[in-house]
């Protein structure tokens, strides 16, 4: 006798978790809502805001160099298109804190995270960053040195930045570490976020395939609105996988990311494809779709499980 689950057998029973852990996930009451500001910067790096700007989280850092514009025939704004320009339109905005946030290690993630960082620190921009603990106080100390910056001033924590589940707070925002399924180049274990930011709390997956924790994720943390990779191609998972983990998760709103930035992904359809998924895998989950470059104001509606 086989005791083993196929991968459909076990998808089908992680979902049956994450079905009854998401039990009470529906809007809540009229007026249970929070609002922020996204911002696509291409791939899987994007900013999230408060809507007066005085709370920014950067989730990865590949701006400048970012090549997620190209597919969409959209031209980059120039604040987008240097170190100095972006620091000079994010000081411009007066922020309280901005926290930049690394999922792991690969350059479409960190590609410009040494150039960004000692950009806002000159910028006089009150920046902080976070990551896999591991991360931050083994494997980037070097390049923190050679950039001239003080990594136990800047990663939070005191320069340990957090583990698996594990938690940072600054200035409002709490930042939470979960797993992601992929690699790194350095070794250590790539992750996504929950992120509290605003009054909402978001799911930031980072570069991963569908797993069946997910369910786990979604029934401790309650999630608002899941940010998912949904390129398929060489690196992560598809717009089916990234529609499971939305219904893993027990999300009432999503955005996908992570396409459309180089050939081994999928282009701009991809979009369209996960919100097909969506409303077949995970009918009760709003899609929003983003152009990058543009900034959308998203109506969040709040999980009254958490209260």
């Amino acid at each position: 006798m086989n005791d083993a689950f196929s991968r459909g057998e076990f998808l089908a029973a992680s979902a049956a978790v994450g079905a009854a852990g998401s039990a009470g996930r529906a809007a809540g009451p009229a007026g249970s809502g929070a609002v922020l500001k996204m911002r696509w910067y291409g791939g899987g790096v994007y900013e999230l805001a408060t809507p007066d700007d005085k709370t920014i989280v950067l989730v990865d850092a590949w701006i400048w160099n970012n090549t997620g514009f190209k597919a969409f025939g959209i031209e980059k704004p120039a604040e987008l298109a240097s170190a100095a320009a972006y620091a000079a339109h994010v000081k411009g905005r007066s922020p309280n804190a901005v926290i930049v946030a690394l999922t792991h290690d690969h350059g479409d993630h960190m590609g410009d995270y040494f150039e960004l960082l000692p950009a806002l620190v000159a910028a006089g921009v009150d920046v902080k960053t976070v990551g896999q603990s591991d991360l931050m106080r083994v494997a980037l100390v070097p390049k923190f040195k050679a950039a001239n910056l003080d990594n136990t001033q800047l990663v939070l924590n005191g320069g340990a930045g957090i583990n698996m589940g594990g938690t940072a707070s600054y200035k409002g925002v709490k930042i939470q570490l979960v797993p992601a399924v992929h690699s790194t180049a350095s070794g250590y274990p790539a992750a996504g976020f929950i992120i509290d930011i605003g009054g909402a709390r978001i799911y930031a997956s980072g570069d991963t395939d569908v797993f069946g924790d997910m369910a786990l994720i979604g029934s401790r943390y309650k999630p608002d609105l899941a940010i998912v990779s949904s390129g398929n191609g060489a690196f992560t998972m598809c717009p089916d996988d990234a529609a499971l983990t939305c219904k893993l998760v027990g999300v009432s709103h999503a955005v996908p990311v992570h396409y459309a930035h180089n050939p081994l992904v999928l282009g701009p359809q991809c979009g369209d494809l996960f919100a097909a998924a969506v409303a077949r895998v995970s009918p009760s989950t709003r899609v929003t779709l983003l152009k990058p470059g543009a900034t959308t104001t998203l109506q969040i509606a709040t999980n009254p499980a958490r209260a």
